[in-house]
């Protein structure tokens, strides 16, 4: 059994960033689920791992890592092989920029604990949340990768969005694609973000992060 651990929940889009990842590199690890529906990441148990109570969580060189951005970094700077940043700093900074375009600007409005609040605002002025979520999910991932799709018209997005191997940029977009594929959001208009997407997803990769294989079986 691997000394890698990843506590986890199957639809978090943290969690699978870390997941693509860890897959890219071929890194075993062991997959704990950590069941948000159920409140299992505000227990005390888990809060002793991550203070935040957020997923994921991962254990490796005798340290608690927590923040998928940084859990990312810390990875390429420990494993030459990763490859998530580039080398130079001008392409390290625009692969940072990517990535929080949607790490830091689309994901946190659409988060569990937002979206719910949204809803539940929605059923106390009389409104149907599952309408008002919908609404709300197709207009902030909407504009949001819209914005990506103007950041990739850039001489240095190339096969990927920054160069020709997936960087840490390509691992947050594919969380956000299978965001906006959930909730119904048109991504017809984003040629650049669906031809890197389907580029990424055709990787094997990619393909063993994804939620369907993550989620626990019965």
């Amino acid at each position: 059994m691997s000394d890698v651990i990843l506590y986890d929940y199957w639809r978090s889009s943290a969690s699978y960033r870390v997941r693509i990842a860890l897959s890219l590199m071929d890194m075993a690890y062991q997959s704990v689920a950590v069941d948000l529906l159920a409140g299992a990441h505000k227990a005390p148990d888990f809060r002793k791992r991550n203070p935040q109570g957020l997923v994921p969580a991962l254990e490796i060189d005798g340290l608690v890592l927590t923040q998928s951005l940084a859990i990312i970094e810390y990875l390429d700077e420990t494993r030459s092989h990763a490859g998530f940043l580039p080398k130079d700093a001008v392409g390290r900074q625009r692969v940072r920029a990517l990535s929080h375009a949607i790490a830091m600007d689309i994901h946190p409005i659409c988060n569990l604990g937002v979206v719910g609040n949204v809803m539940k605002q929605a059923e106390a002025h009389g409104e149907d949340p599952a309408k008002v979520r919908l609404a709300w999910m197709g207009k902030y991932i909407g504009e949001g990768l819209e914005a990506f799709e103007r950041l990739l018209d850039h001489p240095g997005t190339g096969s990927f969005c920054h160069g020709d191997r997936p960087s840490m940029a390509d691992i947050c977009l594919i969380p956000q694609i299978y965001n906006a594929r959930r909730w119904e959001v048109d991504l017809s208009h984003l040629p650049m973000v669906n031809r890197i997407a389907e580029r990424c997803l055709a990787m094997d990769a990619f393909a063993r992060a994804h939620p369907d294989l993550a989620k626990p079986r019965d």
